[in-house]
């Protein structure tokens, strides 16, 4: 099943057109929009830019509940069967939960620490699409409690209540997990089947990217001259700076829980580093990851289990990065981070982690972040701007997702290894 889905995304990524093209139109869009500023021209311009730049937004939205829908019970049926493959999986799944709580929590804490400190430019305030939305009413706690269980499920969705969704579709995946093999079999093709189609519509949107970012871009540039330039690049430093606590984590995590010497294990990861910022992909990181883990003296046993099995299904900087792209975005719309509104953030990025980690890099960044900000009451249109720099901070994530992989191999490996032959069932690989 999982082989098919990673065949469709190869596909995508030969329809995309690649990343730099987007960044490109973005360029031009804010380029354009900050000439003409101020011009009579600008006024024409508007009326045919805004509906196109609406239009491509809404496309962009309409794939996000099918699509983590079927991601979902795909990722977490992916996960039941893993954890039953035995004690080594069992051990791996527990570090790669322990890592990915760690990387939100730290998120939560460290990003608003560092927009307090380093603010979002003044005159970006407003900007890269997103109107200001201000305080919102905190509910009660027990009316969030309640809110939890959707009565209908069809009118959650249609209110893009984003947290009671993700709780219906993993329970849903946990119940399929209990019916009988033939049954099991129809609904998992069934999402798998969904999950694909909305694949192809995503795929399609994206391709006509550098057209509807450049239309957006321009309005963005006229409202707010060079804050929207200043807000991208303060953006990219730190949202990254999150990328890099998850990447120091890994470095600490070989060091007390792998008993790897630091600078050992620095030297070891660093070929599958390179190749990580060279071609921004853990699968293709992935020979060099394995032999790095022999550098550093990991049973092989431990390696060829631990290693394919975290590509498949961890990356480590999900959680820290994609919830600080919705607190970036809450920052500059004045929506109020609560306690509650944080939380809420935290669990929908676990669970969403783990059912987006095969799709490539622009359709990962809608369909994990929309979620997230969805569910924390964050407006989501900056995201169709901000994916146009995603490039830039995904060359951290690939690193960090790299180096923490390794460094998960070295813990378990420590932590007792694979003293019995275990194997990776076809759904777990890539």
């Amino acid at each position: 099943m999982m082989d098919e889905v990673k065949q469709v995304d190869r596909g995508l990524v030969a329809l995309k057109l690649p990343a730099g093209w987007t960044l490109a139109g973005l360029s031009a869009g804010l380029t354009l929009g900050l000439i003409l500023a101020g011009t009579a021209a600008m006024e024409p311009v508007l009326a045919v830019t805004q509906p196109v730049g609406k239009l491509w937004l809404r496309a962009l939205q309409m794939t996000i509940i099918p699509l983590v829908a079927a991601l979902l019970v795909m990722g977490i049926s992916q996960m039941l069967d893993t954890a039953r493959a035995g004690q080594a999986a069992r051990r791996t799944l527990g570090w790669i939960f322990g890592v990915l709580i760690f990387s939100g929590i730290a998120s939560v804490l460290a990003m608003p620490a560092l927009l307090d400190a380093f603010p979002i430019p003044a005159s970006a305030v407003g900007v890269l699409g997103a109107e200001e939305v201000g305080e919102q009413a905190v509910p009660p706690i027990g009316d969030f409690i309640a809110s939890l269980v959707a009565p209908n499920i069809i009118a959650a969705a249609a209110e893009t209540a984003m947290l009671p969704l993700v709780i219906f579709f993993v329970l849903f995946a946990v119940a399929i997990s209990r019916i009988s093999a033939g049954q099991r079999e129809i609904l998992l093709g069934f999402f798998h089947a969904l999950g694909n189609a909305m694949l192809v519509i995503i795929g399609w949107v994206l391709w006509v990217a550098p057209v509807g970012v450049f239309a957006l871009a321009i309005g963005v540039a006229a409202q707010s001259g060079g804050g929207a330039i200043a807000a991208l690049g303060h953006y990219i430093l730190t949202v990254s700076a999150m990328g890099g606590i998850v990447l120091v984590a890994a470095y600490v995590l070989a060091a007390f829980a792998g008993r790897q010497n630091p600078l050992k294990f620095g030297r070891a990861v660093l070929p599958a580093q390179a190749v990580a910022l060279s071609t921004q992909s853990s699968l293709a990181s992935l020979p060099a990851m394995l032999d790095s883990a022999r550098r550093l003296g990991l049973r092989e046993t431990t390696a060829d289990f631990v290693l394919p099995l975290a590509v498949a299904i961890f990356r480590a900087t999900s959680p820290a990065m994609n919830l600080a792209v919705a607190i970036y975005v809450a920052y500059l719309t004045g929506v109020e981070l609560t306690p509650q509104t944080l939380a809420v953030g935290i669990a929908v990025a676990l669970v969403i982690s783990i059912g987006s980690v095969s799709l490539p890099g622009s359709i990962s960044f809608v369909v994990s972040i929309g979620p997230i900000a969805l569910a924390m009451g964050v407006p989501i249109e900056a995201l169709a701007l901000l994916v146009a720099v995603e490039m830039l901070p995904d060359i951290m994530r690939t690193v960090a997702n790299v180096t923490m992989n390794i460094a998960v191999s070295s813990a378990v490996d420590q932590s007792g290894g694979t003293q019995e032959a275990e194997k990776i069932t076809p759904d777990m690989q890539l």
